[in-house]
């Protein structure tokens, strides 16, 4: 049935389909027959699946990526696909339209993405306020950037802003310095950076009544002494966790050919292309810290398998997205109920 349907969605550009797509499922999602209807399809509820993850009770370990619902408008219509968290955003102080469009790409033969958005999204007030409206029933993250106007120099400002806006919210955060899509943003990985943003936002953390997680997003290009750099800054600030990994700039090994990939331009590269190389990357942040720090491992898993390798590698939790975006909302099921079959060997 899935499969019909995103062919015919396959038909439009990547970044419509995706709005008219979600749009539809907000409408049918009105209609409680539908609601519960979904609810009961998709959803695998086991006591196995239940983890505690920075003091955060999450009813399964398989959650949605930033960069799908950015704006934080369809967390319920999420949730009904038996998603164990989303992560929102990513946000920005102030709202921005991002790149110019066409700025998503599918590489069907790679069962990949490309997408150079530019963190288009309505800015942390409108975002929060959507947020403030709903009941929370799921765990949710707020994943924040820095506005592509404002210099690397005074982006810890940036952070400190959506920090105090989405606080109350958002369950946990994100920084997000490893998109490629925001000139200059990936310079803000180096330590010293990371040392400003961080040390700024743990010392207002400190002063709360229950401080938030707060975690680093990494790209999957940083060498062995950057990623050295990282794991040393962890624990020098107390960061609370990792999620790797973001998207990559790399083509190699691609099977689309050339000269669509040339068209296509910039952007980061998601999916399948991504999986091996993420893979590596937690399992080397696991074993040089002996698994003190939680992992969320993102990049490639379409299925139960892919999930219980990055399992294997040290993740404590995992993201889907584009593999959600191939594989249907009936991914997250599957995933949980191979998870299920495999702790019960």
């Amino acid at each position: 049935m899935y499969t019909l349907l995103r062919d015919i969605l396959f038909n439009f550009d990547a970044e419509d389909a995706h709005h008219l797509s979600m749009s539809a499922l907000h409408y049918a999602f009105k209609i409680d027959l539908i609601k519960k209807t979904l609810v009961k399809s998709f959803n695998c509820n086991d006591a196995t699946l239940l983890k505690t993850v920075f003091d955060l009770p999450f009813k399964n370990p398989v959650g949605l990526g930033a960069g799908f619902d950015k704006n934080a408008r369809y967390i319920n219509e999420l949730e009904s696909f038996g998603f164990g968290f989303v992560e929102i955003g990513t946000v920005t102080p102030k709202p921005q339209a991002g790149n110019s469009r066409p700025r998503l790409f599918r590489l069907p033969k790679d069962k990949a993405l490309v997408n150079r958005m530019g963190f288009n999204n309505d800015g942390s007030k409108a975002i929060a306020a959507r947020l403030r409206g709903r009941k929370r029933n799921i765990i949710i993250g707020g994943n924040i950037g820095k506005n592509k106007a404002t210099d690397n120099n005074d982006a810890w400002k940036d952070y400190e802003t959506c920090y105090n806006e989405l606080f109350d919210c958002v369950d946990y955060f994100v920084i997000n310095v490893s998109s490629p899509n925001t000139p200059g943003l990936r310079e803000l990985q180096e330590k010293n950076s990371l040392q400003r943003i961080f040390a700024n936002l743990q010392n207002i953390n400190a002063g709360k009544i229950n401080p938030k997680p707060l975690l680093l997003k990494i790209a999957p290009d940083l060498t062995v002494g950057q990623l050295d750099d990282i794991i040393e800054l962890a624990s020098e600030v107390q960061l609370s966790g990792l999620v790797a990994t973001n998207t990559t700039i790399s083509r190699e090994g691609l099977q689309t050919d050339a000269k669509t990939i040339e068209s296509i331009g910039a952007g980061g590269l998601s999916g399948e292309p991504v999986k091996e190389k993420s893979t590596k990357i937690v399992q080397y942040i696991h074993q040089q810290t002996n698994g003190t720090i939680p992992i969320i491992a993102s990049g490639g898993i379409f299925t139960g398998r892919d999930a219980i390798d990055k399992f294997k590698a040290g993740a404590s939790l995992v993201q889907v997205w584009t593999g959600f975006v191939y594989e249907g909302p009936g991914m997250i099921q599957n995933i949980c109920k191979h998870l299920v079959q495999q702790s019960s060997k």
